[in-house]
């Protein structure tokens, strides 16, 4: 369970079918936005994404189109949320008929605190980072720990050195990985714009240079808070 000090975070990614309506993908949407007046639910978006850019070895893209992000105050939170009528609804009554392809992820975030943390205001421009480490099995804990370790300084860095360009940085390793293809570690950024995203996407893309020999695979995804959120 996370202490006063720590949140879940939960990320869902979807590809959604080139033929789908747009009447369909909105009704899917609007029914996965609603999810966030559950009192299982401390913060939730569902948005399109502005972009997907997988960086690998070998063959493999992923091109998602969509993203769910929420919070909670606890795993039990997360797994009442996901055994909710409305949420069973949203995922088989709109979902299932419009989406081909999926990944989810969730990790336990240091000193986020939800309570005084507010959601991301609409037009806020938000980029997740996931990482699938190499499969030498020797030393893969000290890796993880080194590559946290690392995303921890990077976020006490920008926080304190860059207040106008970043609103917060949550990482963390996924403790579900049944769905997660391979990925284990992760971090998410929070932007007031894009241009500010833009302004530190460079440093920010220096990131995996620290760390670029223990990964595999990297996916990034960017996305709008929408104004109507």
């Amino acid at each position: 369970m996370a202490s006063q000090s720590e949140a879940i975070e939960h990320i869902v990614l979807f590809k959604v079918k080139d033929e789908a309506e747009p009447s369909k993908v909105k009704a899917w949407l609007d029914a996965l936005n609603a999810l966030s007046s559950l009192d299982q639910v401390a913060q939730l978006t569902a948005a399109p994404l502005i972009q997907t850019t997988t960086t690998t070895s070998s063959a493999t893209s992923l091109n998602f189109t969509h993203i769910l992000h929420s919070r909670y105050n606890s795993k039990q939170d997360l797994k009442a949320y996901t055994i909710h009528p409305r949420h069973d609804s949203a995922v088989k009554d709109h979902g299932l008929p419009i989406v081909e392809d999926i990944m989810a992820f969730d990790w336990v975030a240091p000193d986020l605190h939800l309570a005084v943390t507010p959601k991301p205001k609409p037009r806020s421009t938000i980029r997740v980072s996931f990482f699938k480490l190499k499969e030498e099995e020797e030393g893969k804990d000290v890796k993880k720990s080194e590559i946290l370790g690392v995303l921890k300084e990077t976020k006490d860095g920008l926080l304190l050195g860059q207040q106008k360009q970043i609103s917060e940085l949550s990482y963390g390793e996924n403790f579900s990985p049944e769905r997660s293809r391979g990925y284990s570690l992760a971090y998410l950024a929070v932007f007031p714009g894009q241009k500010e995203l833009e302004d530190l996407n460079e440093e920010l893309g220096k990131l995996k240079d620290k760390f670029k020999n223990f990964v595999e695979s990297e996916v990034v995804v960017d996305f709008l808070i929408p104004s109507s959120v």
